[in-house]
């Protein structure tokens, strides 16, 4: 038993230490003309997974619209580009779980882009991301054992932003002046590889 408490202490330093929370440090990419407008971000319909810490819709919408504020709010392109993102379920590992689920803690969310100069959604179906949590230092068990609910809501949270964040990357072309006819028919399209990455990460929380 004492044996074990060092590991879980030991694996919570390191866990809390190298696990991205916060400010955005990296460097900005290159997202066309993009500048943030309206943040969005509402949870309607939540849903909580199986074995998960409690946490209400109000910290989910807080959370979500700080790590998006903290990623976008460093871009300052001429095009307004309004967020609206909903928050529809998670799952927060929690201590106490055999180890041998390894549980993990998830997030799952649905986005649509609006552009303020054309009026209109950018993307006409909503763009789903699923993220999991993210730690280093060769830890072996979820975050349950090594971050506070709000640690791993903000991890969460910082990853779905990054993941927008590649969403609008992937789709620069589109947000430059004057785009082609060609650029325009590939705009904010789900690649099949992106739908099988979808489903990976649904198969890896059952």
């Amino acid at each position: 038993m004492k044996k074990l408490t060092v590991i879980l202490t030991t694996l919570s330093i390191l866990a809390s230490c190298s696990a991205p929370t916060g400010s955005v440090d990296g460097p900005m990419r290159d997202l066309g003309n993009f500048q943030l407008g309206h943040n969005i971000v509402v949870a309607p319909d939540l849903q909580k997974g199986p074995f998960s810490r409690e946490a209400s819709k109000e910290a989910w919408i807080a959370s979500m619209k700080k790590a998006i504020d903290n990623r976008f709010g460093r871009y300052d392109g001429d095009r307004l580009v309004h967020f609206g993102v909903n928050v529809s379920g998670y799952v927060l590992a929690q201590s106490g779980v055999p180890l041998l689920f390894s549980p993990k803690s998830a997030l799952i969310i649905t986005v649509t882009a609006w552009d303020d100069r054309a009026g209109k959604k950018l993307n006409e179906e909503a763009r789903e991301i699923i993220v999991l949590e993210t730690f280093t230092g060769g830890s072996f068990i979820g975050s349950g054992y090594t971050m506070s609910t709000e640690e791993q809501m903000a991890n969460l949270t910082y990853n779905a932003a990054r993941n927008i964040e590649d969403w609008m990357f992937k789709n620069r072309d589109c947000l430059k002046e004057n785009p082609t006819a060609e650029v325009l028919s590939e705009c904010w399209k789900t690649s099949k590889e992106e739908r099988d990455e979808q489903q990976r990460q649904m198969d890896e929380l059952r």
